[in-house]
C-alpha cells in the first residue's frame, strides 16, 4: 500500500482536499461519477480497474468552492459528480463551466421538504425544477438533500412514485444501496457519521473505523485494500481562506448542535 505522508495543511481546506485525491490515485482507485458507476454495473460489468472510489459532492451552498473543488480534480485527472439545489446552488454559467470541466451534473433534491410531506405537491415540484436543470445539462442521476431542519426525508417521494419515469437513471443513495460500498462523508466535519443525520448509505460495510480527521481517512485508505469505496463531499466545507475556514468551522459547530435538539424534538 501506498502512504503520501503525514502534511501539517489544515483539515477541510482545498489543500487537504487534493491530498485526499492523490492517496485516491496512488493506492490505485479509479475515481468514478455516479451515473459512471451504475452504468458499469447495469452492464453486468466491474467498474473500471480492480478498485475503484466513487466522487460526490453535494452542492448545498457557496457554488465557487464546488467550482474550485472541480477545477483541481480537473487538473488531476479526475471525474466526479456535482449535485446542485435548485434554486439555492443553481446558477447556470457555472454549472455549464463544471461540467466542461468534465463532470456529471445532477440534480440535489428537497422537494418533500418542501412541500412539507405533500406527495402531490412534492411530484410537481421535482417535474419542475428537474425541467429547469435539463435546460442548461444533461441530469440523469439525482440525489436527495438531507433537509436536517425539516421533519420529513426526501427520498420518501420514491415509495410512491419511480424516478426512472423522468429519464432518471439512479438515485445516489437508493440507487447505490446495500452494493457493499465503503461509504464515507464530511457531514458535520468529520468521517465518523456522528452528525450525518440522513447522509447514510444501507449496506454499506458495517464493519468501517468511525474516523474523525481527513488524515485518518488517508491512512485507512492507505492500508484497507478495499475495493469500493464511495465518498460524499460538501465543497463549502472545505476552505480557500484562513477566514473561511474558521467561519466554517463555527457553522459547522452550531449546525450539529442544532440538529441534535431538533433530533430529540422529533
Amino acid at each position: 500500500m501506498v502512504y503520501i505522508g503525514r502534511k501539517t495543511t489544515r483539515d477541510f481546506t482545498l489543500e487537504k482536499y487534493r491530498e485526499l485525491c492523490r492517496t485516491l490515485q496512488t493506492n490505485g482507485y479509479t475515481p468514478l461519477t455516479v451515473r459512471d458507476y451504475l452504468n458499469s454495473e447495469s452492464a453486468d460489468s466491474p467498474p473500471l480497474g480492480a478498485k475503484f472510489a466513487i466522487l460526490r459532492h453535494d452542492v448545498d451552498r457557496k457554488i465557487m468552492n464546488a467550482l474550485h473543488m472541480a477545477k483541481l480534480e480537473h487538473e488531476m485527472g479526475i471525474h466526479s459528480t456535482y449535485y446542485f439545489r435548485y434554486p439555492y446552488t443553481f446558477k447556470p454559467d457555472i454549472i455549464r463551466e463544471i461540467q466542461g470541466l468534465s463532470h456529471e451534473i445532477g440534480y440535489h433534491y428537497e422537494v418533500v421538504a418542501k412541500a412539507k410531506g405533500d406527495p402531490k405537491k412534492a411530484i410537481r415540484l421535482f417535474e419542475q425544477e428537474l425541467g429547469a436543470m435539463r435546460e442548461i445539462c444533461d441530469v440523469k442521476t439525482i440525489c436527495m438533500h438531507g433537509s436536517p431542519l425539516s421533519r420529513y426525508d426526501n427520498r420518501d417521494l420514491w415509495k410512491r412514485y419511480d424516478f426512472r419515469d423522468f429519464g432518471i437513471d439512479g438515485e445516489a443513495y437508493l440507487s447505490l444501496q446495500n452494493a457493499g460500498l465503503c461509504y464515507f462523508t464530511d457531514t458535520g466535519r468529520s468521517w465518523n457519521w456522528k452528525h450525518s443525520g440522513r447522509d447514510v448509505m444501507p449496506g454499506s460495510i458495517a464493519s468501517l473505523p468511525p474516523l474523525e480527521k481527513t488524515i485518518d481517512l488517508i491512512d485507512w485508505i492507505g492500508s484497507s485494500g478495499q475495493r469500493g469505496l464511495y465518498l460524499a463531499v460538501h465543497p463549502e466545507r472545505w476552505a480557500m481562506s484562513e477566514g473561511e475556514w474558521v467561519t466554517q468551522s463555527i457553522l459547522d459547530l452550531i449546525m450539529n448542535s442544532g440538529k441534535r435538539i431538533i433530533s430529540a424534538m422529533w
